[in-house]
């Protein structure tokens, strides 16, 4: 089938709304509605075709929108006051720390909340685990991190949730005892359990040990079409010094943290160019990337939502799930949470914006400190103490009882 076009293709930062799910905490502890529209089983987005002229706008506009997706912080020269700079930056900082507290400072507010239920958890991977880096190649995470995400996983179903390949992301942090969604949640390999037939794209296959798993690629028809855009802006971005193509299964990745300003408009016209050929296809932005995803109402939330129900805890009034990000891409996950009133969204950032989370961290070394993360069977009482007794009813029956942390 041919999948090409000649019309242009969309820019597009947001997807449908998600499904309304049970409440995981009661409605007075949360300060936002309940109610949310309905979801679809149809994974494709309706776009309207371009009208003249709509393409002269998103170029122009692209540039802008490179620059304020990928904040920095202000560089301070010799007439400048540092300490009225740092001030500013402070002051901003713990202004917003009022809307989006400090996950670590109200860690005993998420603990009472979460007293008798049963916590799953959600983390992304760059700028999360790991530092944002200048090489995406090398962004590891620390020995403390992962020994932090290792043992929560003793007591809580835990995922990695990121738009790196699902390969690739597994190959950084190393661990079996994890569930892992790659592509944006375009590539999720979870328990083997039954499913609705909203999911499809569903097939059991086996993980790296030979455990039997379901894998759900839900764009897996796009796979020949992102092969070949990942091949056409490797060659048209060659001689833009900086520029990295990435190649991220179900997604096409295109890093500029490397390239000089001066070529990010450039960098961003031939990306477009490129689009053009493709209308089913969008380009998303992130952390001085740009990235071509297909055009599919799927995306981190619906990720959540899916190992949810693979691990058998969407329909629980008893279940608190968490998520961690720090990038756009996030907002998916932190969004589903708070229209359905349930669980808690933490973003990781240093700099203020506006988000759909709930409590904040400054940066994966505050990632680390997480309480969640460095829980143990002692923290917290309720929680069954034999080894054999732990390995047969984690994940299943593993209940918050809030004590002293």
């Amino acid at each position: 089938m041919d999948l090409k076009s000649n019309h242009t293709s969309p820019v597009l930062t947001d997807t449908a709304p998600m499904s309304n799910s049970r409440l995981g905490i009661h409605s007075a502890i949360r300060p936002y509605p309940t109610n949310g529209p309905a979801f679809s089983s149809n994974l494709f987005l309706t776009i309207p075709r371009k009208k003249s002229g709509i393409l002269d706008d998103v170029r122009s506009s692209l540039f802008d929108t490179m620059k304020s997706s990928s904040p920095t912080h202000n560089m301070l020269t010799k007439e400048s006051s540092t300490e009225t700079a740092l001030s500013d930056s402070d002051l901003a900082y713990r202004h917003w720390l009022l809307k989006y507290p400090s996950a670590l400072a109200s860690f005993e507010q998420i603990a009472k909340n979460a007293k008798g239920k049963r916590i799953a958890l959600f983390l992304d991977y760059d700028g999360t685990l790991s530092p944002i880096v200048d090489n995406p190649d090398q962004a590891y995470m620390s020995d403390t991190m992962r020994a932090a995400v290792s043992n929560v996983a003793k007591y809580f179903p835990t995922a990695i949730i990121s738009g790196r390949s699902r390969d690739k992301v597994y190959e950084f942090v190393g661990l079996n005892e994890l569930y892992y969604a790659g592509s944006h949640g375009m590539d999720i390999m979870g328990p083997v359990r039954p499913f609705s037939s909203d999911y499809k794209n569903c097939i059991r296959s086996t993980d790296k040990q030979g455990k039997e798993v379901n894998l759900f690629q839900p764009a897996s028809e796009f796979l020949p079409m992102i092969e070949e855009v990942f091949r056409s802006l490797v060659e048209i971005t060659k001689d833009i010094v900086g520029a990295k193509v990435e190649n991220n299964k179900f997604c096409v990745s295109v890093h500029y943290r490397n390239v000089e300003e001066k070529s990010w408009s450039t960098l961003g016209d031939y990306v477009n160019d490129i689009l053009k050929q493709y209308p089913r296809l969008r380009l998303t932005h992130g952390r001085k990337v740009l990235e071509v995803r297909p055009i599919l109402a799927w995306d981190k939330g619906k990720a959540v939502e899916f190992l949810l129900e693979s691990l058998g805890l969407m329909n629980s009034d008893e279940i608190l799930p968490i998520y961690v990000g720090d990038d756009r891409t996030d907002e998916d996950a932190f969004k589903v949470l708070r229209e359905a009133n349930r669980g808690y969204g933490i973003i990781v950032s240093s700099v203020s914006k506006e988000s759909d989370a709930f409590y904040s961290l400054r940066d994966p070394s505050e990632v680390s400190q997480d309480p969640f993360l460095n829980f143990t069977s002692t923290s917290c009482h309720g929680i069954p103490q034999d080894p054999g007794e732990m390995e047969e009813e984690k994940h299943d029956t593993l209940t918050f009882e809030y004590g002293v942390v």
